[in-house]
């Protein structure tokens, strides 16, 4: 593998971003780091300005789109052979990326997702009703692609970079999840899942997806799998 490109989403992450950055930067993998800036208005921005290097670029966008939008806006600046999406907040460890990657560098997998059900690892003990939720929606995403995913809604989700020519994201927001599930199991790519650790947030800690979200994934679900 001759890079790594870590495409990281961010709105309004002033409390973790640089040090999930330098998370990010720890890991001895060599890499480029492709963070897209959704508009914070917080300070994130400010941060992000003065943490720039050559391992790491940084896109603004002028307006709030969605988690997916600045997935696109990322993933059209990547270089690397694997892409590995990580979400700005400190909910995922990247010192699991090599457990990430592994399939992917054994030739086995083309794209693999990182799942927080099936895990021998540390994960915080938070919402019941998340947990039923997410859990729902990955059967029902599954019963449509004939997948056995434990986890379809996980951020960690690492592909080979060339997938990106064979397909298009359209979802701004977190429809991204389902969406690219079902345009990779229709491609009929090799997927691949690997438990990982899980520190969730609460909502008072900054977590943002809602129920509003749940109920657009099930739409995405359908659209994807269904019509297009």
């Amino acid at each position: 593998m001759r890079l790594l490109s870590v495409v990281i989403p961010v709105y309004n992450e002033r409390e973790t971003i640089l040090k999930l950055i330098e998370l990010v930067r720890a890991v001895e993998i060599p890499k480029e780091i492709v963070v897209v800036d959704d508009c914070s208005t917080d300070g994130t921005r400010e941060l992000l300005e003065a943490a720039a290097g050559d391992d790491l670029r940084v896109a603004y966008h002028p307006r709030n789109l969605g988690k997916g939008a600045a997935l696109r806006t990322g993933f059209a600046m990547v270089t690397g052979d694997v892409v590995l999406v990580q979400d700005g907040d400190l909910e995922y460890d990247p010192r699991q990326y090599r457990k990430l990657l592994q399939p992917i560098l054994e030739g086995k997998a083309d794209v693999v997702f990182g799942s927080r059900f099936v895990t021998g690892d540390y994960r915080r003990v938070l919402y019941f009703w998340h947990m039923v939720g997410n859990t729902l929606l990955t059967l029902i995403s599954n019963l449509f692609t004939n997948l056995n995913l434990t986890d379809m809604e996980t951020c960690y989700k690492a592909f080979r970079s060339e997938i990106l020519g064979r397909i298009t994201l359209k979802e701004n927001r977190f429809g991204f999840e389902p969406e690219f599930t079902a345009k990779v199991a229709r491609l009929r790519l090799r997927i691949y899942e690997v438990g990982i650790s899980y520190s969730g947030r609460t909502y008072s800690e900054g977590k943002k997806i809602g129920w509003k979200d749940g109920v657009s994934a099930l739409r995405c679900i359908v659209k994807y799998n269904v019509f297009n």
